[in-house]
């Protein structure tokens, strides 16, 4: 018996909750049957920011038509038989209230701050003096990155799509597919290479880019210094075994 009352005084209902004043505002929110009209202003209150002595309730049922007035703070909200799905609508009274205005939710009716440039120049700390102070040098590592790609470029003058090459680590042979930067990839310049066993990554596509165009698992972009031209005829699978 003791366990069925806590469970009745337990129950509550699911409503979801609107605003006359914001129209964005809908949140659903549970509430205990056994509260009074007064305390679900109260926690309205925290919700939305009207003030319980400025709030009116209204109770409406799923398909949109009104139930009731909340108009007695001392009664229990169960007391107006609210079901899970049905609508608490919040009237704000005071025409001066903080959700008048829309500004709540439109924050370019909010006036915004600004300062002029002479004003701005006269202060201390701000972040425009703090770059001033900054010395006019690349940032630590970007000269090795530049020079790194720079170095790429020139080894890509050596190699030419159509090209037979082995590819390390593996020794990996295959024809060249692909020279240049690739917009999908790091910066700097890459090689498609498309060898002759199926020991790659891809058919040439990266990351939703396509870049040449090869079997399953026969494509590969590495760097330009992974890559040494010359002749390399496809290799023998029987060549090492034993006559």
């Amino acid at each position: 018996m003791a366990s069925q009352l806590q469970i009745q005084g337990d129950e509550s209902v699911l409503l979801r909750v609107t605003h006359s004043n914001m129209k964005s505002f809908s949140p659903e929110i549970r509430f205990s049957l056994q509260m009074s009209v007064e305390a679900v202003k109260d926690k309205l209150w925290k919700k939305c920011g009207t003030s319980v002595n400025s709030m009116s309730l209204e109770l409406y049922d799923e398909t949109g038509a009104k139930i009731s007035v909340l108009s007695d703070n001392a009664r229990p909200l169960g007391f107006y038989s609210p079901l899970d799905g049905y609508r608490l609508h919040v009237i704000d009274l005071d025409p001066a209230s903080v959700t008048s205005g829309g500004w709540l939710e439109d924050t370019s009716l909010v006036e915004k701050y600004t300062i002029s440039e002479e004003a701005y120049e006269k202060l201390g700390g701000t972040f425009r003096k703090f770059k001033e102070t900054l010395p006019l040098k690349q940032p630590p590592g970007q000269e090795s990155k530049i020079s790194d790609n720079n170095n790429s470029e020139d080894l890509c003058t050596n190699i030419k799509i159509g090209d037979r090459c082995e590819v390390e680590p593996g020794e990996r042979r295959g024809t060249v597919k692909f020279v240049g930067q690739a917009e999908t990839l790091a910066p700097g310049f890459w090689v498609g290479v498309q060898f002759d066993e199926p020991v790659g990554k891809h058919d040439g596509m990266v990351k939703g880019k396509r870049y040449f165009d090869c079997p399953p698992l026969h494509g590969a972009m590495v760097r330009p210094d992974k890559v040494k031209i010359g002749d390399y005829p496809e290799k023998d699978p029987f060549e090492d075994e034993e006559i």
